[in-house]
């Protein structure tokens, strides 16, 4: 069983978990990915490493309660168990020789291109991170991301955090001002990781993108997470998560990740029945 030494609240539905996991803790690098089961007869649902440390023996790892699954890890307290607690999964971050790289993360994606920049400014990198959400109120880890970077950039899609604009604006700001990445890095929705392939392309920047929201098993057995990359199919779990962001057709991986939304629904509902249930049992 797998402890929760940890449990902080980000935002009003955003968690952190620590969990005791020093298998996992030991050979865990950026960009990998757990799998866990919240119960025995829980579902196996994939998460990325936000953070690990090796001497404490610990997984963090940081989710949205927005399905069935993940609202109900969102009930568990420090002292409690999951089930299993399986990685670490998938092809670690490829960091070695970058010296000035650009990170951007939208919304809850910052949780994954944290432990990047991380990383690469422990590497002596030069990390410029940028940071966009819909609002002021959804911030997450803004004091880890200073100490992770050179430079960070906060943006809000409405302005209430003093800097409205979208993260690719700041982007194409710091290129045309003279930057020199090696290599940019996005991390968030797909539609915000297309365009900032779109905005790297004409500069022939190297972009790398994690298509992790994409993944279901982890495993690439159930074929949830394939795209097409460069004109071929791809796994993201196995062969990813992270792609050239300039090979990876967006529009179809799109398309593909709306498939599942009436089952996705259909059990968040099934989910908050049987909790009002137990409620009601309670009283």
């Amino acid at each position: 069983m797998y402890q929760i030494l940890k449990k902080r609240r980000l935002s009003e539905n955003v968690v952190l978990m620590e969990i005791d996991a020093p298998y996992v803790a030991k050979k865990a690098e950026p960009g990998q990915f757990i799998i866990l089961r919240v119960d025995e007869e829980g579902e196996r649902i994939p998460l990325t490493i936000a953070e690990y440390d090796r001497e404490k023996g610990s997984i963090t790892i940081i989710f949205q309660e927005i399905g069935a699954t993940t609202m109900q890890l969102g009930l568990l307290e420090e002292g409690d168990c999951l089930h299993d607690f399986a990685g670490p999964l998938g092809r670690a971050s490829e960091l070695e020789g970058l010296k000035h790289v650009a990170v951007v993360g939208g919304g809850l994606g910052c949780a994954i291109a944290y432990p990047q920049a991380k990383k690469l400014h422990e590497m002596g990198a030069e990390v410029d991170l940028i940071a966009g959400f819909r609002n002021k109120d959804i911030i997450i880890l803004e004091d880890e991301m200073r100490a992770a970077s050179t430079n960070l950039y906060i943006c809000t899609d409405d302005g209430s955090n003093g800097n409205k604009a979208l993260v690719t604006d700041i982007l194409k700001q710091q290129i045309e001002s003279g930057k020199k990445y090696d290599a940019v890095i996005a991390i968030g929705p797909m539609i915000m990781m297309k365009f900032v392939s779109l905005t790297t392309k004409p500069y022939g920047i190297k972009t790398i993108v994690s298509m992790n929201s994409i993944m279901v098993d982890g495993t690439g057995m159930c074929g949830g997470c394939r795209l097409t990359v460069d004109g071929e199919t791809k796994f993201a779990c196995v062969d990813g998560p992270d792609f050239d962001g300039h090979l990876v057709d967006f529009d179809e991986a799109m398309r593909r990740s709306r498939i599942y939304k009436p089952q996705e629904q259909s059990a968040i509902e099934a989910h908050r029945e049987h909790c009002n249930l137990l409620k009601m049992e309670v009283k």
